[in-house]
This record gives structure tokens, sequence and C-alpha cells, in this order.
């Protein structure tokens, strides 16, 4: 059982070693050259929110007439976000070097420098923290930081790391501070972040490459996130000295659980690295599947996204494109061949039918003419000769039936203008009387003559 080991005597002299400084701070705060110095900052802060509340509105103002890039646009709305703080970090300096220039006595000029250097502090963490994407670890990594860099100015780093080492958990001979666990977090977090710039930029420079098939890219890219952020997490780790030899044996044993409860996640991972290595799909493909027919828009580590040509998107399990009949319209090529059923009357000279359906069929756009299509009788049908027309496309991403709705339009036209019919089934319906004329042979009498009985 893990044991709590927390030696309060430190903990409680450190506390009370920081009081103490925060009281001598306090006191020094009334000699007669700091009060001035309070006085010069609070009316640094005053001028500072005056100067921001006017140059805020004109700055937002002025970008709205930037034909800017969107990056620089951001990074000019960070600053019109901040400008009360950078006012305020101006103005302290410059009055920080003013008390200098006037007097060489550092305690002149030392509550000045001590509040400009806090605040480009924190200015410095909030431009840098704009690396962090996600905005809920973007707040925690500022705040973090905002805390660290205060107590660093104030030169309470050492005082306030002894008493957060002083309350730790013994696991066996392992002993897990809080000073510990607060580093493991901003060191992996710092990885992280660095992680996920490197992983952003190759993978960049990976999609521009065009010596790489787009099926390699995008392994790629996914091997390159994995290894980085297993670096990040592990490098973070073994920074702050964790030993990671028992978390070697207990991600088996939780690999194992994971493998019994997660066969299907674990399939359809092993399909997507089968399917990205084998390159039998890849983005930009159509391809169909059961009822489903459209182009591959991203392959994912668990599903591929196809989009069809009403706009749904489909998020298919790579399992199922592996285990099922799928059909890829350009896999080894663009060539996709198309069939138009049509049916002429027998009085249509069959020869000159073929030669106008061809014609009206080339005369449709994304039909190829290098690949001439071909028509030909498949049978005698009740009312009309059936026929077949092939042609080929090589942009099934553009649909399938729009163009054989063109083809059937272009056929309608050629066969009005040529004087070819396309007939349709009749039927010749006679209409006989229901009640025969009395006496004929069709009545059955109702007796004999001489009045016997019908047999």
């Amino acid at each position: 059982m893990p044991a709590m080991d927390i030696d309060l005597a430190p903990v409680l002299d450190e506390l009370q070693h920081i009081w103490r400084l925060a009281l001598l701070q306090a006191r020094n705060m009334m000699l007669p050259s700091r009060l001035w110095q309070v006085a010069l900052i609070a009316a640094t802060i005053a001028a500072a929110l005056l100067l921001g509340r006017q140059a805020g509105p004109r700055m937002r103002d002025w970008m709205k007439g930037r034909d800017w890039p969107i990056w620089r646009l951001r990074a000019l709305l960070v600053v019109q976000r901040r400008l009360k703080l950078i006012f305020f970090a101006l103005l302290m300096w410059a009055a920080t070097l003013t008390m200098r220039a006037i007097t060489p006595l550092p305690s002149r000029s030392f509550l000045l420098e001590l509040a400009a250097t806090l605040a480009t502090a924190w200015l410095t963490v909030i431009i840098g923290s704009r690396l962090v994407r996600n905005p809920a670890l973007r707040t925690v990594v500022r705040w973090l930081l905002w805390v660290y860099v205060t107590l660093w100015v104030f030169g309470l780093t050492d005082e306030v790391a002894r008493a957060l080492d002083g309350v730790g958990l013994t696991l066996g001979a392992v002993r897990l501070t809080l000073l510990t666990l607060v580093k493991a977090v901003v060191l992996v977090t710092l990885f992280f972040v660095a992680a996920r710039f490197l992983s952003h930029a190759g993978a960049d420079r990976i999609r521009r490459s065009e010596d790489i098939s787009p099926s390699l890219r995008v392994l790629l890219v996914k091997v390159l996130q994995i290894a980085l952020y297993g670096i990040a997490l592990f490098a973070g780790l073994k920074a702050v000295g964790v030993d990671l030899t028992g978390l070697a044996v207990l991600s088996g044993a939780i690999g194992v659980g994971l493998g019994f409860g997660l066969q299907k996640v674990v399939s359809n991972l092993v399909s997507g690295v089968i399917i990205l290595l084998d390159k039998s799909i890849k983005p930009g493909d159509v391809i169909s599947l059961g009822e489903t027919f459209g182009w591959i828009n991203t392959l994912g580590a668990r599903y591929a996204s196809i989009t069809t040509r009403d706009g749904k998107e489909y998020l298919i399990p790579n399992e199922d494109l592996i285990t099922g009949q799928v059909v890829n319209w350009s896999h080894s090529n663009d060539f996709v061949r198309l069939d138009v059923f049509f049916g002429c009357a027998y009085a249509d000279d069959p020869h000159r039918v073929r030669r106008v359906a061809i014609d009206a069929a080339l005369g449709v756009d994304r039909v190829l003419s290098d690949r001439r299509p071909v028509c030909h009788i498949v049978g005698f049908g009740d009312s009309s000769v059936d026929y077949i027309l092939r042609f080929w496309i090589t942009d099934p991403t553009g649909g399938l039936t729009n163009i054989r709705g063109n083809v059937y339009l272009a056929l309608w036209d050629a066969f009005k203008a040529h004087g070819i019919s396309i007939p349709f089934p009749q039927r010749e319906v006679r209409v006989l009387d229901a009640a025969p004329p009395a006496g004929s042979a069709r009545s059955a009498p109702d007796s004999l003559p001489g009045g016997g009985d019908p047999a």
C-alpha cells in the first residue's frame, strides 16, 4: 500500500520563513523612499489603462482595413488585447531608467524595477503560451508560468520548492513529492508543445513531397506524431527522475486488459496500418462499399472519411474496408467504363443507329474520345431492338448518374434529328360482347326437344 510521507516540520518552517519575508517587505513599503515608488506605480497603472482604452479601438479599426494573412492578423489581435499590459511595462521601464539616471541609489528604483520586470515576465508568458493550441491546456500552462515567474521575481522559488518537496507519497522505494509532480506537469507540457510544433512542421513537409504516395504520406505523418508524443512523454518523466521500469510492467498488464475489451478498436487500428502499407485505398480514391459511393477525404487511425455526391460524410471503420468487398474505381488508373442501355424500332437500320449513338456520346463532355465509345446489339425485344452503349471517363469524382443522364439526353436529341424512333410497348385490346345473341350455339338449352330433360 502507498504510504503518505509528510514531514510537517520542514514545511511549516518554510511557510513561516515565507511569511516573515512577506512581513519584512510590507514594512519596507512604509519607508518614504518606497511610498512614492508605490504612488508612481499606481499612477503608471492609471496611465496604462487610459492609453489602452484609447488605443485599443483605434488599433482594431486599423486592423479591419488590412488585407493581411490570417496569422499576422491573429498576432496583432493578441497585441491589441494586451495593450494595457504593454503600456504598463513600457512606462515602468521608462520610469526605472529615468530614476537610475537621476540617482544612483538602487533603493530609489527597486520597486519600479520589480514592477517592470514582473510586467515583462507576465507579458512574455502570455505571448509564449500562444504556442499551445488547445485553449484549456493553454490556460493551465499560462497560470502555472505566471505563478512561477511571480515567485522568481520575488525570489521565493527556493523556499516554495522546499515546502513542496516536504509533501510526498512513498511507493516502495520511490518517493513522489508535490515538487516532482509540478515539475513533471510543466516539463511534459513543454515537451508536448515542442512535439506538436515539430509534428506539424514535419507533417507539412511530408504532405508537400510529391515523391511519396498519398497513403505513405498519411502513414509517415501518423508514425511521426506517435513517435514525437511518445518521446515527449517519456523524456518529461525521465527528466524529473521518475523510474520507468515499473511503468513498462504496468503498461504491459494494461495492454493485455485493453486487448480483450477493445478488440474492435485494435482491429480498426491494425486495419488502418495495413491499408496505408498496401496502398489499396488512398485519399482521393473513388470507392463503392455496399450502397455507399463516394471519394475518400482522409484515412484516420480508426476510420476512413468518405464523402458522397449528396454531401453526406460517412465514417467507415477500417476493418470494413479490409474484410468487405470494396470497389475502387481509381485504384490502378482513373479510367472508368460506363454502360447505357436503350432500344430502337425494328424499322431503323441498326448500323445507322450504332453510328448515331457513338457520335452522340462523343459530343458529351467528360466522355473520352481517345477511347472511342462502342455500341452493340444485345437482343431482340418484344417491341424494340436492344442496344448497349459503352464509353469511358477519367473523373468518377464528378459523378456517374449525371454523365449517364447527359448521354441519354444526347441520344434523344440525335435520334430525333435523324428520325430514329424509340418504341414503347403497344398492346391491341379487343372488347367482346358480354351477352351472346339468343338461339346461338353457345347458349345451353333448358330442355331437349320433345319435352325431355337433358341428360
